[in-house]
């Protein structure tokens, strides 16, 4: 046994300096392997090929450029191309500036670019994973999507005429008796039209209503919610697993969600109970619950679903009209124009109607200018993609936000021509006067207001027909001309100013005179009033 010992005493160096020298001898080769390895897979990586874009901080990448995102207006962020990459603490943001890659990738290829990025608080936790608008993309989105649709296709739309063609005639007068509040005319018009379509909910006299104030509350906590670096949840996911007891985002959220579903299970009831009777009008909610059995949407889903469109809609709108308002208040010339072809079309004797629609051609491209001039949801609603592209030449990974700059896209001037800054509605009309489509990009709509794919906003038809019919009837009545000041010189707004809300962009507050067009526009507007309630 001492042999057997005394002798391992001699062989375990022998094998150790053997052992050795061969690790001394390969360690230069196997060096070279490691960095020859890495060299190849470094050169192979289809992350070398990522879109440009500017330098980011240690840690943090783009984030800290989301909290004011003015700068992506500006022309200089141009420089980086059609595409410009960004990321937040690693997650890949690609913001689209040109309608070219914008339709490229979010139209073209909607089956792999239609998801939305996760919004654990705006979404999961204050509204359940049913804010339509912020749903994954998924069953539930699809059958949302198809019960709104139904409701709201271009024919379906026409039941909803006359609520437009009230509140255009209401918002008329009310701006010729009280124009030191234009903008929240706009914006009780709008929510009023939204709310009797969605709700057949009675006309707002004001906006101190109840239930408006309750929806608005509503818009405001998601809208925050969703704002970048609201909330550490939405970097670090795993703190969804803290409990409600420690976490007050999600203790307060989850309150508010059943505060939220409480609110729209009574508006969708308060139909029901006229459905159940036989003694509805026309209203979406009466429409999905008509169609409840076909849809496969739960009373819940239902209820979220009218909710969310009411959000997509009544603020854009609004916002939509102050930027029109500015529009014909710095081009009198084009609003001169306009109301040529409505006195040539219409007359003075009666407001217009949309049986007027196919000779008022001017009117829609307004409307199509007004669109793509300033849209209001300047950086639309993002997308995400479910699988790796590459597309010009670049990579695009899995999981990456996808931004369209619709401010920049509107502004290209490949698609526009080199005024596409400039409100210029003739861009739509061809050399007979009649109205043209636009770019081929756009889908006979002449811009990307309303999104791409399979996520383009489904109530287009209730805002194309609620912007024509207002600013016709506004244009009838009034002429909307430029304070002075105290020296009588005329103020003319700065086009280029603007607030960004954080889900909209709306022009900075501005002035403006309404006077009436001819002697008898109020009498006129007072008795349509009149026949459009009874």
């Amino acid at each position: 046994m001492s042999l057997h010992v005394l002798a391992a005493s001699f062989t375990l160096p022998s094998r150790a300096t053997i052992s050795l020298d061969s690790f001394l001898r390969l360690t230069p080769a196997l060096l070279v392997s490691f960095v020859v390895l890495f060299a190849v897979r470094y050169a192979r990586s289809p992350w070398r090929s990522l879109p440009p874009g500017p330098r980011g901080l240690p840690i943090i990448g783009h984030a800290h450029l989301f909290r004011d995102k003015s700068w992506m207006y500006r022309q200089d962020c141009k420089r980086f191309g059609d595409m410009m990459y960004l990321n937040a603490f690693g997650k890949p943001v690609l913001v689209l500036q040109s309608l070219k890659a914008a339709f490229e990738l979010l139209e073209k290829r909607a089956n792999i670019s239609s998801d939305r990025p996760r919004f654990i608080v705006a979404d999961e936790i204050l509204c359940g994973g049913l804010f339509s608008a912020a749903m994954i993309y998924g069953d539930l989105w699809r059958r949302t999507r198809r019960a709104a649709h139904e409701g709201l296709t271009k024919l379906a739309v026409r039941d909803y005429h006359p609520i437009l063609r009230k509140e255009a005639t209401l918002l008329s007068s009310a701006i010729l008796d009280d124009q030191g509040a234009l903008e929240l005319h706009f914006q009780r018009s709008s929510a009023s039209a939204i709310l009797s379509i969605l709700y057949d909910y009675p006309t707002l006299e004001n906006n101190d209503d109840e239930t408006l104030k309750r929806i608005h509350t509503f818009i405001g906590r998601v809208s925050e919610a969703a704002s970048p670096g609201a909330h550490l949840v939405e970097l670090l996911p795993w703190m969804m697993h803290i409990p409600e007891i420690f976490a007050k985002w999600k203790r307060e959220g989850r309150k508010h969600f059943r505060e939220h579903t409480d609110m729209f299970n009574g508006l969708l009831n308060a139909v029901r109970g006229d459905v159940s009777k036989g003694s509805e009008r026309p209203s979406m909610s009466a429409t999905l619950i008509k169609n409840s059995d076909r849809n496969g949407l739960s009373d819940e889903e239902m209820a979220w679903l009218i909710g969310t469109l009411y959000t997509a809609g009544a603020e854009t709108t609004a916002t939509a009209l102050s930027w029109w308002a500015l529009a014909m208040v710095t081009h009198p010339e084009i609003q001169k124009r306009a109301q040529a072809e409505l006195d040539a079309v219409v007359g003075r004797a009666r407001p217009p109607t949309f049986s007027d629609v196919s000779g008022l051609q001017y009117i829609q491209a307004i409307v199509k200018e007004t669109l793509r001039w300033r849209p209001s949801l300047a950086l639309g609603i993002p997308h995400n993609t479910t699988e790796d592209i590459w597309y010009d030449g670049v990579f695009i990974p899995k999981g990456t936000t996808c931004i369209s700059n619709l401010w920049q896209c509107h502004h290209d001037p490949a698609f526009y021509g080199d005024d596409a800054a400039k409100f210029n509605p003739e861009r739509y009309l061809d050399a007979n006067g009649r109205l043209s489509s636009g770019p081929a990009e756009t889908r006979d709509e002449g811009h990307s207001a309303y999104g791409f794919g399979r996520r383009a906003c489904v109530g287009k038809h209730v805002a194309n027909d609620s912007l024509f019919i207002t600013i016709a009837t506004v244009l009838w009545a009034a002429n909307l001309e430029r304070v002075r000041d105290e020296n009588g010189k005329e103020v003319i707004p700065d086009t280029d100013a603007f607030v960004d809300t954080g889900m909209v962009v709306r022009p900075l507050t501005y002035w403006f005179d309404v006077t009436p067009r001819f002697p008898e526009a109020r009498s006129i507007l007072a008795e349509e009033s009149e026949l459009l309630k009874a």
